[in-house]
């Protein structure tokens, strides 16, 4: 079935937040935001810009009617600043005028005197200093004190990861509309409608009912919008609450990318000890996570670093520990892996760098330490595992070996050319962390003529979630799929949602909308069996079987001249409901923070990935050749949907890895502040082959209809990229001592290639 969007995206029309038509009124909002990453505000002048053309009024944090609070896990976030600025770019006054251009215009006319305070920007600084977000999480599986005696070899070294610029194709914004009694409308280009109606509520001093979010579609969110989309939803309501007037404020990319937290970067050591035959025995890590100013949501993404930082493996003695720093950046948020492959990262450096000191290739450590189903994880959850599986068909279907022999003899023939291979396993839990998230709500409703109309709580922004839910629906009534429509997500329609985040909302949501159906097919069957009893020579206690197939009903297997119109209606007739509410929440779910110990994940998703990559070693430059992969989707409800997003994935895991480089000063300003100075990957760096296959398996799951969640899981594949360019590098220039430090730039590859060891 094809992507349910595909028709109206390719004619331009899909509805987003700049597509809604705007209401006779409206006004517009910029932002005047922290030149400084770190002050006190003396003073702030804003009459120049009131005097402006078409402005019509400048708001501060003290017109904030509520609570000055956006902060969603701890309460450390101001939407506007009151008497401190924590970072370049955070919001100070919102400007509203007539016109888009006349409100920054106006912006630019406000002036500050902030009096300057110490910066941090690098975590290792704030961890020293003191300044946490909470306190430090330990996960601990073993003894690692006493297992590194048992280990015949040792190796210490340390990790850095950069950032990662979100890069929705829509920048954030919202528009925001009076309605009735003192409620507010928010059209919302956010993953999280229920975040933005609960913190509107509380800033603008109303109650949750008074406030509608409604989302149709985003174009992009990558983690991006889970929470930073609220603060520009609340900007316009803030504006609309005092001027009783629609506003409207999109972000310009420069904004964006100015004003808004990244993928966390981190820095992190590790030590890793192996036995004679290369089993893992102990391993330590400890994470430092550049939180930036505001807990965001750091918590929650350090702790998922905790729970992916043994990656693919089996591990019997482990100690992680993570720290959540407190810097003067932008506060860091959600990003498609949300710290997982900042955990995964330092496990494969580590491996990397004991096969190197060991002269063996990393495969060799990395197969004899894969997870098998019954092994433990250092959080206590117990594995049910594919990573043997999906490793070995790798390794069978793709000829490893042929491929390493065609990597060395091209080494062998080729001076300025190198090329490298590396295989990235992996192993991502689905399901939210924190467990009271793990629940959803559909709305499903049978109109009389037949059609079909559903609203859940999930948010589709390009990854096929819409299409997969009206899926469902489709094959429980049997009918076609051009019955079904999916309506925007709206917080009046289902109440307090999730985000969509986690790869979670196909299966919370499409669970639900499945309960729904099924609970309405019931209510049709009785029907249809009432009915037949009635007109056919039956005795009346008994239910003949019924089937619904391709629209038409059918008794003990024949088809009647019934078909889903006229059972709906007569449904219908005899006052029967056609309209469900369901709720789902995945079984089995629970998490004891205390311990550190539970069963956080519905299931996990392997996988295993083989890249190659081709140096040039005069300039530097490079390219990925292949990228060849197993994977395991379960039972795959929407091959089409679910390769689109293994290939999307991958493409950009391998950006964050090798050429999306994030750079702040030592001021805490943002120098890589456009396209022209943040690269992204175009057509031209690609991989030139991506073959993507399936893991076959008919094991059951709590996955919708078995089909595994596939948004997260294969960003970490993209890892591999960096350890390939690594092994390029050393085929050049076998004495280079190359820092695991990413991303590997085509600067870092060049400085590399030509590095003299020390004397």
């Amino acid at each position: 079935m094809k992507n349910i969007d595909s028709y109206t995206h390719v004619r331009g029309e899909s509805v987003y937040l700049d597509d809604i038509p705007l209401v006779n009124g409206t006004l517009f909002a910029s932002v005047f935001d922290s030149p400084v990453a770190h002050g006190k505000i003396i003073s702030l002048n804003t009459d120049e810009a009131m005097s402006m053309p078409g402005v019509v009024r400048i708001f501060t944090a003290t017109d904030i009617p509520g609570e000055n609070q956006i902060g969603g896990i701890i309460p450390d976030e101001e939407l506007l600043a009151g008497t401190h600025v924590h970072f370049c770019g955070m919001p100070i006054a919102l400007v509203v005028a007539t016109s888009d251009k006349e409100a920054k215009a106006a912006v630019k006319k406000i002036k500050a005197v902030i009096e300057p305070l110490p910066i941090i920007t690098d975590p290792r600084e704030a961890k020293e200093k003191g300044e946490l977000i909470i306190p430090p999480r330990t996960f601990q599986l073993g003894d690692t004190t006493t297992a590194w005696n048992q280990c015949k070899h040792i190796f210490e070294g340390s990790t850095e990861t950069n950032g990662q610029e979100h890069l929705y194709i829509e920048t954030q914004g919202a528009y925001a509309l009076p309605q009735e009694n003192g409620a507010i409308r928010i059209y919302s280009s956010t993953q999280g409608p229920t975040a933005v109606q609960r913190t509107a509520a509380r800033v603008l001093s109303l109650s949750m009912n008074q406030i509608e979010v409604d989302t149709t579609r985003l174009g992009g969110g990558f983690g991006g919008k889970e929470d930073q989309a609220t603060t520009w939803g609340l900007m316009c309501a803030l504006a609309t609450y005092h001027l009783k007037k629609p506003v409207k404020y999109a972000l310009h990319r420069i904004e964006d990318m100015r004003m808004t937290g990244k993928r966390h970067p981190y820095s992190s050591d590790f030590k890793i000890g192996l036995d004679t035959d290369y089993k893992i025995i102990a391993y330590e890590a400890t994470f430092y996570q550049n939180a930036g100013a505001a807990a965001d949501l750091s918590p929650a993404v350090m702790e998922r670093t905790l729970f992916h930082c043994t990656n693919s493996y089996f591990i019997p003695n482990v100690k992680a520990t993570a720290y959540s720093c407190r810097t003067h950046l932008p506060p860091n948020t959600a990003f498609r892996g949300f710290g997982g492959p900042q955990g995964m990262f330092v496990i494969e450096a580590a491996i990397a760098k004991a096969a190197e000191q060991l002269q063996i290739y990393p495969l060799v450590i990395q197969q004899k330490n894969l997870l098998k189903t019954g092994d433990v994880f250092p959080y206590g959850q117990i594995a049910q595992s594919e990573a043997n599986e999906c490793w070995d068909k790798a390794i069978k279907l793709y000829d490893v070996k042929k491929l390493q022999q065609e990597v060395a003899d091209f080494n062998s023939a080729n001076k300025l050319y190198k090329r490298g291979i590396a295989l990235m396993p992996i192993c991502f839990g689905i399901s939210f962390t924190k467990t009271m998230m793990n629940q959803a709500r559909s709305l499903v409703h049978v109109y009389t003529d037949g059609s079909v109309g559903i609203s859940t709580g999930a948010v589709e922004m390009g990854q096929g979630v819409n299409t997969k839910i009206l899926q469902v629906a489709a094959k429980i009534f049997s009918i076609s799929p051009d019955k079904i429509k999916i309506n925007s997500t709206n917080t009046w329609r289902i109440a307090n949602t999730s985000p969509t985040a986690a790869s979670a909302a196909a299966d919370l949501n499409g669970k639900a909308t499945e309960i729904a159906c099924l609970k309405i097919l019931e209510r049709l069957k009785s029907v249809a069996a009432e009915e037949c009893i009635l007109s056919a020579d039956i005795g009346k206690t008994e239910i003949p079987p019924f089937e619904l197939k391709e629209e038409w009903v059918y008794i003990n297997g024949e088809k009647t001249d019934w078909n889903w119109n006229k059972l709906v209606m007569a449904a219908y007739i005899k006052r029967i409901s056609l309209s469900e509410l369901a709720h789902y929440t995945p079984p089995g779910i629970h998490y004891d923070a205390n311990k550190e110990k539970g069963h956080p994940f519905a299931y996990h998703v392997y996988g295993t990935a083989i890249t190659s990559v081709t140096i040039d070693c005069l300039r530097g430059i490079y390219e990925v050749d292949a990228v060849k992969v197993v994977h395991d989707f379960g039972s795959s409800m929407n091959t089409m949907i679910d390769i689109g997003q293994c290939e999307g994935g991958i493409v950009q895991g391998i950006g964050w890895m090798t050429m999306e480089e994030i750079v702040y000063d030592k001021e805490g300003k943002l120098r890589s502040n456009a396209l022209s100075t943040y690269k992204v990957p175009d057509i031209y760096s690609v991989p030139k082959e991506i073959t993507i296959n399936s893991l076959e398996t008919e094991k059951d799951n709590l996955a919708i209809f078995r089909s595994k969640a596939v948004g997260e899981p294969p960003l970490m594949y993209g890892i591999g990229a960096y350890f390939a360019l690594r092994n390029a590098v050393k085929a050049f220039n076998p004495a280079a001592v190359i820092p695991y430090d990413a991303p590997m730039t085509p600067e870092k590859v060049l400085m590399s290639l030509y590095q003299t060891p020390n004397p």
